[in-house]
Order: structure tokens, then sequence, then C-alpha cells
């Protein structure tokens, strides 16, 4: 996102946004931000309303810096706008409600884990009682000798 684009977000001026980056420069490392180079630039530029676009020079007096997720997260933690303020809390609530839902997970795996368990040690006991059931139910053995007068 660039910096004009991420300073209207926040309600400030771009020029307030690039301050806080300088003052805070530790802040921002290079996978944070960066800066377009010319050529960039003027591509930015040209794929922008025309009505944002400079007059006078036509041209680009400052290259734009370019921020990454992380990085305009972390302008909100450096700018004292209302709006910046307001994206740092979201944020950090949105973090709070991803560790409670992959906490919600752990606690279901674990349990997923013990019905299994248990599942598992019935099926042993239940497999015992049905060949105790076939037993019963089997016919005895005869007992091959006939009833009677054996013949000799």
């Amino acid at each position: 996102m660039l910096d004009m684009d991420l300073a209207a977000a926040y309600g400030v001026l771009t020029k307030v946004l690039n301050q806080a980056v300088k003052r805070n420069r530790d802040r921002f490392p290079a996978d944070f931000v960066f800066r377009l180079n010319a050529a960039e630039a003027k591509r930015a530029r040209r794929s922008r309303s025309q009505s944002v676009t400079l007059k006078r020079g036509q041209n680009v007096k400052y290259l734009p810096w370019a921020f990454t997720e992380h990085g305009a997260l972390m302008a909100a933690s450096v700018l004292n706008s209302p709006r910046a303020v307001e994206m740092s809390v979201f944020v950090i609530r949105a973090f709070v409600r991803l560790r409670a839902y992959a906490r919600g997970h752990a606690e279901i795996a674990k349990r997923l884990d013990a019905l299994e368990r248990r599942v598992t040690d019935h099926d042993e006991d239940l497999g015992d009682m049905f060949k105790a059931l076939r037993s019963l139910l089997a016919p005895s053995p005869r007992n091959t000798r006939e009833i009677g007068f054996a013949k000799a």
C-alpha cells in the first residue's frame, strides 16, 4: 500500500505518516516498508485517478513509500490519529480472537483424542462380549457316541 493511501486510511497527511516512519525507522525494517524507484512511482502515478495526480511539474517530487501489511499495522501503532488508534485496537482484538479460536480447536482435538481412546477400549470390550455371545449361541459339540447298545 502506498504512503498516500495509507495516510488517507488513517486520516493523516502523507507528510505526517512519512515523518512518523522517519522518527521510528527501527520499527520499519525493509520487509515492512520500502521506497519505490522512479519507474515504479511513475507507473503507480499513471494507475491512479486523474484527480489526484500532480498538475504543476507532472513529476514525483518524493518517491513514495510502499508498506507491506506488517508495515501498515506498525504505522497504526506509531500514528496518533483516532483512526490509527482504532485500527491498532482492532488488530489486537483480532489476534486475541484468533488465539481463542486456536485454543478452542486444541480443546476439541484433545476431546476427540480422549473419545477415540475410550471407543478403542470399548471396541476390545465389545469384541470380547461378542465372542462370549457367539460361544453361548453356537451349538455345543455333540458327543459322537451313540446312545443305546453297542453292536459288537
